[in-house]
């Protein structure tokens, strides 16, 4: 017997929002600038230099897959200028010109392209590709030994996240959240100052670009569960504060864990979907081997995205 079912859709998002890919692409970069602006005056050149070649490369790997593919260019939607930025922005000032390169073939080609292209990628290109130099050339990855020669306007000379994890809470206690918050710290070029990333995540939230389901309920789970590690034992664990305001936590729940192509779509989905990266990011960096967990828990929940995706109320009613 034949089914009447002759189309079976999945639960991808159809309705039309009236933006299209350049307009978020653009607004998302306007998003982003102010924090890369605050990275570029506290590390100088190298870290215009670093945006300037992952914005540019990231262009040409796109246009030069487009041409081999003999697929119209798409380079003027901004995805890969954005892409581009982005992977900058969470990389050191001191970052080898060679490994910025492979970066970004690795966000455009391998993270993106390779699936499909825009709207097709399960991953955040962005993290994927900082996931793979982390593990291939952590030395070059490392902001301590990346930042050791920059003369600094801020007192911190170590990575927080690295001090912590070597020394525990003690050798963190006497910073300064508020400096800390604007950007006073040792770290990527772009992800420091999270005065900057917040004022970006709201622009895109009350621009309508991302939902604040995913932000908010990203940095909540970074809160209750190192909340939940210091009761359990201050003398190892640091306070949920730190850990909201240190390493990619801001930038991973404003500018990555919002991803449209490898987020959810659904309410309930979004908020167990932040969740569940906050909680992953405290457990990788408390009992983890990694320093900060953000990019990994990205990963995962982008992994079991197309699971929870499916969680939603029972239609009422019956098929006619």
């Amino acid at each position: 017997m034949n089914s009447k079912k002759t189309l079976i859709v999945s639960h991808a998002p159809f309705w039309h929002d009236g933006s299209g890919i350049p307009e978020r692409s653009y607004h998302t970069i306007i998003a982003a600038l102010p924090a890369a602006f605050v990275g570029i005056a506290f590390y100088g050149a190298p870290a215009l230099g670093v945006i300037c070649l992952a914005i540019s490369s990231a262009i040409l790997w796109e246009l030069l897959l487009n041409r081999a593919m003999r697929k119209p260019p798409t380079i003027g939607n901004g995805n890969a200028a954005l892409v581009g930025l982005l992977l900058a922005m969470v990389l050191p000032a001191s970052t080898p010109w060679w490994i910025v390169l492979i970066g970004t073939f690795l966000a455009i080609v391998i993270g993106m392209q390779i699936f499909g292209g825009i709207g097709a990628n399960p991953f955040n290109p962005v993290a994927l590709a900082f996931a793979i130099l982390m593990v291939s050339y952590k030395n070059h990855l490392d902001f301590n030994t990346g930042l050791v020669n920059f003369t600094l306007s801020f007192p911190s000379s170590t990575d927080p996240l690295a001090a912590l994890k070597a020394f525990g809470p003690s050798a963190v206690e006497g910073l300064s959240y508020m400096d800390l918050f604007l950007g006073k710290q040792v770290g990527a070029l772009g992800s420091t100052c999270g005065l900057a990333l917040v004022l970006g995540g709201l622009y895109l939230i009350i621009r309508g670009f991302i939902r604040w389901e995913i932000s908010v309920s990203f940095l909540a789970g970074v809160f209750v569960t190192a909340a939940l590690f210091n009761m359990a034992d201050p003398a190892r664990f640091a306070p949920p504060a730190f850990h909201l305001l240190t390493g990619f936590t801001i930038i991973g729940s404003f500018f990555l864990a919002t991803e449209t192509s490898s987020s959810p779509v659904n309410f309930i989905p979004m908020l167990i979907y932040g969740a569940l990266g906050g909680m992953m990011t405290v457990l990788i960096r408390n009992i983890g081997y990694y320093v900060d967990g953000v990019i990994f828990a990205i990963l995962l929940i982008n992994l079991i995205n197309p699971l929870i995706d499916k969680i939603r109320p029972k239609a009422i009613g019956k098929v006619a």
